[in-house]
């Protein structure tokens, strides 16, 4: 992409590019008439019509917005979030006179740091409505910019080359770009991820027998915990108790919950240590994973911070734990059939 000016570049450096979400409540729905999603969509375009700012990408769910934003520095994209959602909260209310919330709770706004990423959430969005049973092909939804960035239907009012100007110099090579990005349909893990970084979905957990939560995460912590295979926090604790005991005893198959050796206590700490790094959960939620008393484990957490090995398992990117523990996963599962 040599020369060629992208949305993240396009304004200056203090211009930030948002994905901001909107979901509706339970029993409602963005779109109770055919009518209402082009005016919800010009409504999204007329907020963007001003110096600093661009709409790059939309997709209209009838239980989901979200808008790809470039927004300056000086801008407050909570206000354009906050005064987008009061209008179609207001417009819903109209078209539905149901004495109940629209929204579901305040909007999620996540920054996008790199075209790459970027180019990622077009592809997320592109598929969202295949993946709620809206439509077969993304290139089928009527209600999203792809459509138009693609040259399927004419913009009204909608400027794709934002959009395009991050996958190609020109619009034949970035259509082509794009129409191979968006290829490869999101397996279950990247959804999961997506819609616990989105705010759609909570994280929950039965950590011990009768605490249970549900919260909302992001970032790191939702990476573990879409990788542990479900929305708990439980799946992304065994993840890491995986990943710690192989880095403690690759051949031993450390009992993190039963025994009491010291290694055992280690790896518990060495757990707990990562998962608040990481946001996942509290020391007091780890120390009940294990059924371990809290003050203990505090204790060694604290040793784990003294010992040099020890710190540089914690300080690990979690990008490395993850593919170190998608390598030992077939290990695993044949240590498991023995």
């Amino acid at each position: 992409m040599h020369g060629v000016t992208t949305p993240l570049e396009s304004t200056s450096t203090a211009s930030t590019t948002w994905c901001i979400s909107w979901q509706a409540a339970v029993g409602r729905s963005f779109i109770p008439h055919p009518s209402l999603a082009p005016r919800i969509r010009d409504r999204l375009i007329d907020a963007h019509n001003r110096p600093g700012r661009a709409l790059i990408a939309y997709t209209l769910l009838p239980t989901e917005i979200h808008a790809v934003s470039l927004v300056h520095e000086g801008d407050d994209v909570g206000g354009i979030a906050r005064a987008f959602g009061n209008v179609v909260a207001r417009w819903v209310r109209q078209a539905q006179p149901v004495r109940s919330p629209v929204l579901a709770g305040p909007f999620r706004a996540l920054s996008i740091p790199s075209i790459e990423d970027l180019r990622n959430e077009a592809r997320m969005l592109a598929w969202r409505p295949v993946f709620l049973g809206l439509c077969k092909t993304p290139t089928h939804y009527p209600h999203a910019a792809l459509r138009i960035a693609l040259g399927h239907i004419p913009g009204k009012g909608f400027d794709a080359r934002p959009l395009l100007q991050a996958f190609g110099a020109s619009v034949v090579d970035a259509r082509a770009s794009l129409r191979s990005r968006i290829k490869r349909r999101p397996s279950d893990e990247e959804w999961r991820a997506w819609e616990l970084t989105h705010g759609l979905v909570l994280a929950t957990g039965n950590v011990g027998a009768q605490i249970s939560m549900a919260r909302a995460v992001d970032g790191e912590a939702a990476l573990l915990i879409a990788a542990g295979g479900t929305y708990g926090i439980e799946g992304a604790l065994r993840l890491l108790e995986k990943w710690v005991a192989a880095k403690l005893g690759p051949t031993t198959g450390l009992d993190f919950h039963a025994s009491s050796a010291p290694e055992s206590a280690r790896g518990r700490a060495l757990v707990a240590c990562l998962a608040v790094r990481f946001r996942v959960c509290s020391a007091a939620s780890v120390a009940r994973h294990f059924s371990k008393a809290k003050a203990t484990l505090s204790e060694q957490m604290a040793a784990c911070r003294d010992r040099e090995f020890d710190r540089q398992i914690v300080e690990t990117p979690v990008q490395r734990i993850l593919d170190e523990s998608a390598a030992l996963a077939p290990t695993l599962a044949r240590r498991a059939r023995k």
